[in-house]
């Protein structure tokens, strides 16, 4: 069994306090053990006033009745009075040895008096509240020895080695009032936006929509990179157990001649680095006279094969080696292939001599600088890709330029909050530009506009100026027609539940809580329950801080896809985000979705980190769930064109439903935009109770 934690609470009786006055507690527990009392009947005045053995002990036994020492076991005197009533909390871990157990003692502080086990008579006795629903009783109080929210600070991100922690102005943008949009009127020329990986009118096969999902790049680094996750996963940069991360490294060799067999590089057609050998010529039996034969990794050959080997080297060719002759080999002999890993071709095993005097020189890479902006499924770690400043900040001062050409220079830049670029290289690029400015009125604003920059082909005159002729290909900024983001769009979360109270009290109190940073009204929570036994869901909903909230009551086992169409027929129109219960979600959620979501254009599919057991959004240890699509933002129209949720194929089965959904959506013409978002996590959770599983 595993090790566990145990939390016991109970008020003192209001009477049965025979002699008022101050008193020592202390505990006997098997490991460690934490008691903490309130000076009234208040949890939030809690304060721990005797233990065993502290936060980083290992494992600490006391027997029963053997209380330790009063300056081990750090107890405080408390005066009490007689009939009242005190809070008390009970903390203990208990690992896979020795016997569980724990108990609490008092005593007055006067001379001849025992420590003495605090019984029943002194204690308001356990209540059985199983027939009461979730949100008709406090389970489990708030205070300090047991917060939902952690009272102590939060560790500085370079002390957990998190870079997603980092402050990023991207987290705030909802913070900073927009520009008016009547000043950017006429800013562009306006073009045609029609980019070429659309794929309107196209059948696609089932699933293969994910085939022309494209990434986003972005700057500045937005830091959503797990490299605290990558000893995990090695998929970002690729390392192998034998050879480590040497693709990435060219071996320093100035003196190769002064040994032979010694492995040198020479670069390839094709950009690879190729290992090539020298191999003196030797004479091994008759049958390969004069052979090569590969060891793996251009390993020189040291030793004669064996008279009356039964095992056969594989031949590369039969020409005729001179001694000192270079040999590039195969691909046998490409350093981070998977025949590296290959047995060798002799009946005995080969080592080389390590050369210690060897120096390899590593070039600066940027792996996100380097592949294309088709969707990864194999890796989950590696977070936006980044675009290169000079890009960027290109677009942004022609940006710039044309704003203060229009408004007579009324705007300075501050800084560049954040750039995305959606690339098309047959049409040209998308860009959404979000610029810190200040009016000459000394007002700090947001400037949050998509632009394009299309590639024009100009024209030039022929000889004698009769005909014109086609030219080279320019950039042109200008404004994409339709591409525009509503700031006041209403935002609809849609989630289906049944029987989860917990998860829905705690997404009810996330919801409230990006309600109280952003004051933004506009935006909805529309709950589809699968008649909840748990939990009076409507009634946790009419209680709650949230400026809006629907309610639908549906029947019979449950089902994601029909649960979610319940919620979408309850819209009229406005933004649809399909939504997940064990979603923690960033204070810029609402802004975001609202960025990403264009009507007739575009879909917004953020890529959500998944969180592993026991990590929390204040140390956020996990992944990217990049093969998932459930969580989606989309106008209610275009899903209507694109036909809804499927409930007839995806039923009480879970799985497949979003990708068959992405499939439809790309088929009507839309494009998906795919963002790594920071802080917008997943709870780690146990499948017990969900999707109509039985408790026995």
């Amino acid at each position: 069994w595993r090790p566990i934690g145990t939390c016991s609470w109970s008020y003192s009786r209001r009477s049965h306090l025979s002699y008022p006055g101050e008193y020592l507690f202390t505990v006997a527990s098997d490991d460690n053990s934490e008691f903490w009392l309130s000076l009234d009947h208040t949890p939030i005045r809690s304060q721990r006033v005797a233990l065993v053995g502290k936060i980083t002990s290992v494992l600490v036994r006391v027997r029963p009745r053997g209380y330790p020492d009063r300056k081990l076991c750090c107890c405080v005197p408390l005066r009490l009075r007689a009939k009242e009533r005190y809070f008390f909390e009970v903390l203990h871990k208990q690992n896979d040895k020795g016997t569980d157990h724990v108990e609490v003692a008092w005593r007055l502080r006067q001379a001849g008096w025992r420590f003495t086990v605090i019984d029943s008579k002194y204690i308001s006795l356990y209540t059985n509240e199983s027939a009461l629903k979730m949100n008709e009783v406090g389970h489990i109080p708030l205070s300090p020895a047991s917060h939902p929210r952690s009272p102590l600070p939060v560790p500085h991100p370079g002390h957990l080695g998190i870079d997603m922690l980092r402050d990023d102005p991207r987290d705030s943008l909802y913070q900073v009032p927009l520009v008016d949009e009547e000043l950017l009127q006429g800013v562009l020329p306006t073009c045609s936006y029609k980019p070429s990986y659309l794929i309107r009118g196209f059948a696609l096969l089932r699933y293969q929509g994910l085939q022309f999902i494209h990434m986003t790049y972005v700057y500045p680094n937005d830091y959503t990179r797990l490299t605290h996750m990558e000893s995990d996963n090695k998929c970002f940069y690729e390392n192998t157990d034998r050879s480590g991360f040497s693709k990435y490294m060219k071996i320093d060799d100035p003196e190769l001649n002064a040994f032979q067999g010694g492995p040198r590089w020479r670069k390839r057609q094709g950009g690879k680095m190729g290992l090539e050998t020298f191999i003196p010529n030797q004479t091994y039996n008759s049958s390969v006279s004069k052979a090569v034969f590969p060891t793996g990794a251009g390993i020189p050959v040291t030793s004669r094969f064996p008279q009356g080997a039964q095992q056969i080297p594989r031949l590369y060719g039969r020409r005729i080696i001179e001694d000192g002759q270079r040999v590039m080999m195969g691909r046998d002999g490409e350093l981070g292939d998977d025949d590296m890993h290959q047995d060798t071709y002799t009946s005995y095993g080969i080592d080389r001599k390590v050369n210690w005097r060897r120096t390899f020189d590593v070039k600066q890479l940027d792996f996100r600088a380097l592949p294309s902006d088709r969707i990864n499924l194999g890796c989950n770690v590696t977070g936006n890709l980044l675009l290169p400043s000079e890009d960027a900040l290109h677009v942004v001062g022609a940006f710039m330029e044309k704003v203060n050409q229009k408004n007579q220079g009324r705007f300075s830049l501050l800084r560049v909050l954040n750039v995305e670029k959606r690339l098309d290289g047959a049409q040209g690029s998308r860009y959404l530009l979000e610029l810190e400015v200040r009016d000459r009125g000394g007002a700090t604003l947001r400037l949050s506009r998509y632009v394009y920059l299309m590639q024009v082909r100009s024209t030039s005159q022929a000889d004698g100026g009769a005909r014109s002729r086609p030219g080279r290909l320019e950039p042109v900024l200008c404004h994409p027609l339709g591409l525009s983001w509503n700031p006041v769009a209403t935002v609809h979360f849609v989630i289906p539940v049944k029987n989860q109270a917990r998860w829905v009290q705690r997404f009810i109190e996330d919801m409230e809580e990006v309600y109280r940073a952003t004051q933004d009204k506009n935006f909805n929570v529309i709950i589809s329950d699968f008649n909840s036994t748990d939990m009076d869901v409507e009634l946790a909903l009419k209680g709650s801080a949230l400026p809006r909230y629907q309610y639908t009551k549906l029947t019979g086992n449950f089902e994601r896809s029909a649960g979610l169409q319940a919620g979408i027929n309850m819209i009229d129109h406005s933004i649809v985000f399909l939504c997940d219960l064990h979603i923690h979600f960033p204070q810029s959620i609402i802004d975001s979705i609202r960025k990403h979501c264009v009507e007739g254009k575009m879909a917004f599919a953020p890529v959500v980190m998944r969180l592993d057991c026991g990590a929390t959004p204040a140390e956020p240890r996990g992944f990217w769930e990049v093969n998932g699509f459930g969580l989606l933002g989309i106008y209610k129209s275009d899903l209507d064109a694109a036909g809804g949720m499927n409930t007839q194929e995806f039923r009480d089965r879970w799985g497949g439903e979003d990708w068959e959904l992405l499939d439809r959506i790309l088929q009507a013409g839309l494009e998906v935009e795919r963002i790594y978002l920071r802080h917008f996590l997943h709870y780690y959770h146990s499948k017990r109770g969900m999707w109509n599983r039985k408790i026995l």
